[in-house]
Order: C-alpha cells, then sequence, then structure tokens
C-alpha cells in the first residue's frame, strides 16, 4: 500500500503529465454526460422497451461501445462505432488496394492522408446508420415519445433528418473528443472511450450479481466469493492472451562510419500471439445474427431457435469456429511478413540461420502461422466465457463481464494506459508501477 501511495504522489509530482491526465478525465468528463442528454424531441421516460432490446445481440455491442447512449436514444447513441467501422475499412483497403498501400508506406504524410479519407468515410457510413437508428426508434417505442412530431407537427421525415443531423454532429463530436486526448491526454482516446463506456456498465453489473446472491439463504455469499474469485483467474488469462508474444532475434550488421561504430546489436521482433484482438469476436457475432432470418418461416424457426440461443450448444460451438476462422484471417491482413522482411533487409538487419528475402518472409509467415493457432483458440474460449457463466446461474449483465469483447478490451486499454503513464515516470527516474519489471501493453516487447 505504501509504495502505489508513494507511486500516486510520483504521477501528480511530474507536471506534464499531471496536466495530461487532469486534461482527459475532463474529456472523458464531458463524453459521459452527453451520453444522458436525449435526442430532442424524445421523451425520455418512455425509453424502458428500447432500453431492453439495445442490450442484445449485436445491438447489445453497439450499445456496450456507445457506453449506453444507444438505449439511451443519447445524442452520442452512434458513438465511435462509425469511425471504428470506417477504420477497418480503410485497413482493408491498404491490403488490397494500391493506392492505399501507398499512402501506408508514406509516413506522416500518408497516415494524415488515410485519416482524413477515415472521418470522411465515418460520414458517409453515419448517414446510413443514421436512419436505421430512427427506424428502430420509431418502431420500439410508442409514437407519444416523439414531442416534436406531435406538437410541432413536424413529419417523421422532417424529424428522423434532423435527428440524423444530430447523430452526426455527436459521433463525429465524439471522434474529436478522443483525437484530442490521444494528443494532449494520455492513452489512446477512441479506446479510452470504448472502455469507459464498458467500465460505466460494470458497477451496476456487479450490484445485481450481489443483490440477488445475497437475498438467497442457500450459501449466496459463498457462491459470490466464488465467482469472484473465478472472474479474478479470468482477467490473468485475460492478460497473458493480450501480453504474449512470440520474440523473434533480428541481428544488425555493423557499420563504421567515421570513428564511431553502428549496428552490430541484436533486437526482436515481437510477433503477438493474438494479433487480430477482439476484431474476431465482433465479426463473429455480427455474423451470427443472420440465422434470425430463418425465424420468419415456419419450416426453419426451429434452426433459428437452436441458432439463435445464446448459452446453447451448436450457437457456441459455431461461433468458436468463426473466431478462429477470422482470427486467421484478420491476422493475415493486419501481420505483412513481406513487409517486415523488407524493412529488416533495407535496415542491414537478419534473422540468424535465415537467408534473407523469400526465406525470411517463409518463416515469418510459418511462425505466425503457428502461434496463431493457439491464439485464436484462447481467444474462443475467452469469448464463449460468458455463456457459460450464464449457464451456472450469474447473472447476464456481470456474465458478459467473464470474457468476449467487454473484457479484452477492458484489459487491452488499461496496460496500454498503464504502460505510458509508466514510461513517464521512468523518463523522470522514478520507479516503474511494478515491482517485478517494466509493465508491458499491447504495443509492448
Amino acid at each position: 500500500m505504501k509504495k502505489f501511495i508513494e507511486t500516486i504522489k510520483n504521477i501528480f509530482k511530474i507536471e506534464e503529465l499531471r496536466t495530461r491526465l487532469v486534461y482527459t478525465f475532463g474529456l472523458i468528463l464531458v463524453y459521459r454526460l452527453g451520453c444522458f442528454v436525449v435526442l430532442p424531441g424524445i421523451d425520455a421516460t418512455m425509453l424502458a422497451k428500447f432500453q431492453d432490446t439495445a442490450n442484445q445481440g449485436l445491438v447489445g455491442l453497439l450499445n456496450m461501445f456507445s457506453g449506453g447512449a444507444f438505449g439511451n436514444a443519447s445524442i452520442f447513441a452512434l458513438g465511435v462505432m462509425p469511425y471504428i467501422s470506417a477504420s477497418i475499412v480503410i485497413q482493408l483497403l491498404g491490403v488490397f488496394v494500391p493506392y492505399f498501400r501507398k499512402l501506408q508506406m508514406e509516413g506522416e504524410s500518408g497516415r494524415k492522408k488515410m485519416n482524413q479519407l477515415t472521418r470522411y468515410l465515418t460520414i458517409g457510413i453515419i448517414c446510413i446508420q443514421g436512419p436505421f437508428y430512427m427506424a428502430a426508434l420509431h418502431s420500439q417505442i410508442p409514437g407519444t415519445a416523439f414531442t416534436a412530431v406531435n406538437n410541432l407537427g413536424w413529419s417523421n421525415f422532417a424529424f428522423n433528418l434532423v435527428s440524423t443531423f444530430i447523430l452526426m454532429a455527436g459521433s463525429m463530436f465524439v471522434m474529436w473528443l478522443g483525437e484530442r486526448i490521444t494528443d494532449r491526454g494520455i492513452g489512446n482516446g477512441i479506446s479510452l472511450i470504448i472502455m469507459i463506456g464498458i467500465v460505466a456498465r460494470l458497477p451496476y453489473a456487479v450490484l445485481a450479481e450481489a443483490g440477488e446472491k445475497l437475498t438467497t439463504t442457500n450459501g449466496g455469499l459463498l457462491f459470490l466469493v466464488i465467482e469472484a474469485l473465478i472472474w479474478f483467474f479470468v482477467i490473468v488469462a485475460a492478460i497473458a492472451l493480450v501480453q504474449a508474444v512470440r520474440r523473434v532475434p533480428v541481428q544488425y550488421a555493423k557499420r563504421v562510419i567515421g570513428n564511431r561504430q553502428y549496428g552490430g546489436v541484436r533486437q526482436y521482433i515481437p510477433l503477438k500471439i493474438n494479433a487480430a484482438g477482439v476484431m474476431p469476436i465482433i465479426f463473429a457475432q455480427a455474423l451470427m445474427l443472420f440465422p434470425l432470418i430463418f425465424s420468419r418461416f415456419e419450416a426453419t424457426r426451429g434452426l433459428a431457435a437452436t441458432l439463435g440461443n445464446y448459452t446453447g450448444f451448436w450457437y457456441n460451438f459455431i461461433f468458436a469456429i468463426l473466431i478462429i476462422i477470422f482470427t486467421y484471417f484478420y491476422t493475415a491482413v493486419t501481420v505483412n511478413p513481406t513487409m517486415m522482411a523488407e524493412d529488416m533487409k533495407r535496415n542491414g538487419g537478419f534473422i540468424p540461420g535465415v537467408k534473407p528475402g523469400k526465406k525470411t518472409v517463409e518463416y515469418l509467415d510459418s511462425i505466425m502461422s503457428r502461434v496463431t493457432l493457439p491464439g485464436s483458440i484462447f481467444l474462443a474460449i475467452i469469448a464463449i466465457l460468458p455463456a457459460g457463466a450464464m449457464l451456472l446461474g450469474i447473472n447476464n449483465q456481470f456474465a458478459s463481464f467473464f470474457g468476449g469483447t467487454s473484457l479484452l478490451i477492458l484489459v487491452g486499454v488499461v496496460l496500454d494506459t498503464l504502460q505510458q503513464i509508466e514510461s513517464y515516470l521512468l523518463m523522470r527516474h522514478y520507479d516503474g508501477l511494478m515491482k517485478t519489471g517494466r509493465l508491458t501493453g499491447r504495443s509492448g516487447m
């Protein structure tokens, strides 16, 4: 405890770090307040049915990413999801389209161009998602809830158009908050905003679970303690998945320039066991919604019910297989052994015992294939843990934190942010956050 208090004091002794932390907390507070500002013209007291719907399936994922703003019909309802979708599209184009691949290799100027294109694409995605969101509101909320339509005599089209523009402005403002946090705060702004939305649901989930267990007389407190211990070990496993890397040694040739010698040192390429992050889970969850289409037909209604049962065997089995497949796909898209081999050769580096060029590409590709298999299986296990928690009688809200997207994002962002804080401490010759060594985040060695 004494070490912890001393570390907190050291953090606030560093003026730049203190300023960045205060700035970050201030912008996060603005975002959280905006999540409760309901769209103008909607009665906030009549959103109960829509909030129940917004906690299911892929819609529940959108609600989680927006910190509950989606279910609250907030001005921030779309949150950062349009920006994330646009970023994924631009990233995939960088693999398949030569123009975007060229931008990726142009350094800072190319990155600025890609960011600008991502913003334009974000606006286009909002123009599609906004009307669909308003249609969902109209189908779930009674017509009497739309005060602007009823009192001002607006048509549904005019109301939806104005609301779509407000949703667009809200989403772009959230994106701007994330970029300001990244530039002038601490951590990755977009990731922090998503994490805060997840953390905001945690106290309610814990209280709901504790309320259920403590009201029972047959060992409820004991079950609550066991759940906490299991949750602790699941978090440890998620940390291991996020941090695990396969280090590939790289030797750099010696160069003598004047009286100085450069190179001749051995470094490592950290190939992550789970290079795809949470994207395979998101893709798989989106794909698992398609069987619901079959529920409209009498002949396939039973199949749709089986594949739509979140705690059923076949749903989780297919879900796990899809995660493994998408992990391989997304890793192949994001990790480019050819580019790594070219950069290595350009800087005079080589892998000991492996010829530069094609042999290096094949070597890196074989390593990625081998480490991705256990990483994808581990990711699939963590993704289906919430279903197992529900079967064991854990509250649905709290069960979502036993694995899946919520836990992986929470762990990854916290580690990444703490790593940045520790770098400030070490630069000022203070002790790090851990006695046993440096803290490594998602981008750490």
